[in-house]
């Protein structure tokens, strides 16, 4: 078989057996194409019995032209921050529960994997967001995130206080549980729970949803992804928030703090097998049509 892909890149939930399976089977299927792979090393620390070049996760994008992400959603998210600015595209099998991203299952990984190796797939671009946490005017803490940013209170049944600033401009001062940032591509994620608009990933927008405001006039808005938004927790606040990047990068806030959140240049290239459907994804997963 003639590749497209000449040095695979593979990441994979290291903790689950599962996606140990799968990966013993992508190993050999790979290995079979005569392809060179590289395994993020945690997991092939953890599956030792392959014999696989490693490197770190950070690595992986500037050694490899293809990363293949074993596991869920959060795998997929995980993956994605570490490799965006190598510009290598990523694609996802399947071992979790929604499967929005890893949209490849277990079950047809050598039928989906050959055409795509081929250079048979579809390509989608999607962006990320980049959070600043300032205080005092100085930079304290970077990250950036393919679903969303989420400030929230940190505490159960207590809200905050903050005001949310875009392009320079007041939009309003809310008290509520918090505030979910969310790219098209974490639509479906946990701003879609917030009661925020499911987003078509081609859309250049960000939807800010409110969590639990007192308010029922208090809705969520969708802006232009070039809007540069600022959340500014008041400094009379009792309690300190948090701040979450994809659910899965932690940080802690102070009243008085300004939370700066814009579009990343570099976006990340995320692979389809040639018979994808969003729309057939959103049925599947969300139960439409049942």
């Amino acid at each position: 078989m003639t590749t497209s892909f000449t040095k695979i890149g593979i990441i994979g939930k290291h903790t689950n057996p599962e996606v140990h399976s799968t990966i013993a089977s992508l190993v050999s299927f790979l290995q079979a194409q005569g392809l060179e792979i590289i395994m993020e090393e945690r997991c092939a620390q953890s599956m030792s019995n392959l014999f696989v070049k490693q490197a770190t996760r950070e690595a992986l994008g500037a050694l490899c032209d293809l990363i293949i992400v074993v596991g869920g959603d959060g795998s997929l998210l995980d993956a994605a921050r570490a490799v965006v600015d190598n510009g290598v595209p990523v694609v996802g099998v399947n071992r979790g529960r929604r499967g929005f991203l890893t949209d490849i299952s277990p079950q047809a990984l050598t039928q989906s994997l050959e055409p795509l190796l081929a250079g048979k797939y579809q390509e989608e671009h999607r962006f990320l967001l980049e959070m600043e946490l300032q205080r005092d005017n100085e930079v304290i803490a970077q990250s950036m995130a393919l679903n969303d940013v989420v400030i929230y209170s940190g505490d159960i049944a207590r809200m905050i206080e903050f005001e949310v600033i875009i392009d320079k401009l007041v939009v309003y001062r809310q008290r509520s549980d918090g505030l979910i940032t969310s790219t098209p591509t974490g639509s479906t994620a946990y701003a879609l729970s917030g009661g925020g608009p499911i987003l078509h990933p081609t859309l250049n927008a960000i939807a800010l949803v409110p969590m639990h405001p007192p308010m029922l006039t208090s809705r969520p808005i969708v802006v232009d992804s070039k809007s540069t938004i600022e959340i500014h927790i008041m400094p009379d606040n009792l309690l300190n928030p948090r701040l979450s990047c994809d659910g899965q990068v932690h940080f802690n806030a102070l009243p008085n703090d300004r939370i700066i959140i814009s579009r990343k240049a570099k976006e990340l290239r995320l692979l389809h097998p040639t018979d994808y459907d969003y729309y057939h994804t959103l049925r599947t997963k969300l139960g439409w049509s049942a």
